[in-house]
């Protein structure tokens, strides 16, 4: 039994955390530049697994975001009373003005709100879990509270909370992966020009051309994008002969990718991106957008972790296929490069081209592909 309400707890405190990243991630991609930070931090998870990291530890600050989860939600909670005592002061203070009700109501409020801040002051400072809220430990408040030592050390405490968020090295990464991005999707922008301005056959040539150019980026594109966070390299962006030969080794593992990355998690989303919503409420469709790229770029991760395990040991010499599995390897390689791959990719292709006349975005909807870039609807690089 205790072993099972454990699990019950981690479990719950897993989903809280998984809750609070994603809303932390949605609220920073609805903020112009800084929504960058989201774009790399979906880089490195794909980047940690494809460099041999495990599952359980792919979400960096997974944890700290449940803290601040919850340092929020007890925030939230706390204020509200405060904010209820203010508004019945107010409504005392219109019905009968100067009345000694209203005057005791607002010193109720200011209070309440002075006890909560060192309530939940205190609560931080000993680490901000569900426990340190729901107990104040008071000896040790009367004890400790008035020392400088103890302020001090909270100080400390919050600088390396910030530090291990490294969120100046998400900010690199986001920067780096865009701008290498769109250097790949020149193809895009030469289809754009086209679609606005071409009015004769040879704008038609190009932009046919155009098009067969982009279908072949995508085909390599998201698993560079996951080798380059592997390496934390820019000239790994263009080493995509190497992408191409990890494919060899696990073609259904990356198909199975490709299709969660280009099919199944971004092409829902532009339903999204049909009419603009209100600035106030863009974080909204951002949490969305979050929640389905997250797992697209998880398996991108794993295919490519797959990939290149299966391709250590067949150098190695730890995996000899048989005669069969040699065989169904070499036509699985085959059917994947020859059907299953131009099939996702034209699929994709074909809702990325009735997009431009269902978004928001128009055109522009060529380059602001959130299935490469940074997962929102309409503020975008």
């Amino acid at each position: 039994m205790r072993r099972f309400f454990q699990s019950i707890r981690k479990a719950t405190w897993t989903l809280f955390c998984l809750a609070s990243l994603a809303l932390i991630l949605a609220f920073v991609t609805a903020l112009p530049l800084l929504q960058l930070i989201t774009l790399g931090y979906l880089l490195a998870v794909a980047g940690h697994l494809a460099s041999g990291g495990q599952l359980k530890g792919a979400l960096p600050n997974l944890n700290a975001a449940g803290v601040c989860g919850a340092a929020f939600l007890a925030l939230a909670i706390a204020s509200a009373p405060t904010r209820l005592l203010a508004h019945w002061e107010s409504v005392a203070a219109v019905i009968d003005p100067g009345s000694p009700n209203a005057t005791r109501l607002r010193i109720g409020a200011i209070a309440l709100s002075a006890f909560l801040t060192v309530y939940l002051g205190w609560a931080w400072v000993r680490g901000g879990r569900l426990k340190h809220y729901l107990w104040p430990q008071p000896k040790r408040f009367f004890k400790e509270a008035w020392r400088p030592s103890t302020w001090s050390r909270f100080a400390d405490q919050v600088w390396e909370f910030l530090r291990d968020l490294r969120i100046p090295a998400l900010f690199w990464m986001g920067i780096r992966g865009a701008f290498l991005t769109l250097v790949w999707l020149v193809p895009a922008f030469v289809i754009m020009g086209v679609t606005r301005q071409g009015d004769n056959a040879a704008d038609g040539v190009l932009g046919v051309v155009a098009l067969i150019a982009l279908a072949f980026v995508l085909l390599y594109l998201p698993m560079l994008q996951t080798h380059f966070a592997a390496q934390n390299n820019w000239r790994a962006m263009f080493q995509w002969r190497q992408v191409r030969s990890d494919f060899r080794y696990a073609p259904w593992a990356w198909a199975g990718a490709m299709l969660v990355g280009l099919v199944l998690m971004p092409i829902p989303l532009y339903l999204l991106k049909i009419e603009a919503t209100p600035q106030e409420i863009t974080w909204l469709p951002c949490l969305v957008f979050v929640a389905f790229m997250l797992p697209a770029r998880i398996a991108e991760g794993l295919a490519l972790r797959r990939c290149r395990r299966r391709r250590a040991e067949a150098e190695s010499g730890e995996w000899v296929p048989s005669v069969w599995a040699g065989r169904w390897w070499f036509v699985s390689r085959w059917a994947v490069r020859l059907v299953v791959m131009p099939a996702i990719v034209g699929f994709y292709m074909l809702v990325l081209l009735g997009s431009q006349f269902t978004s928001w975005d128009g055109v522009e909807t060529w380059v602001r592909q959130h299935a490469l870039l940074v997962p929102v609807p309409f503020v975008g690089v």
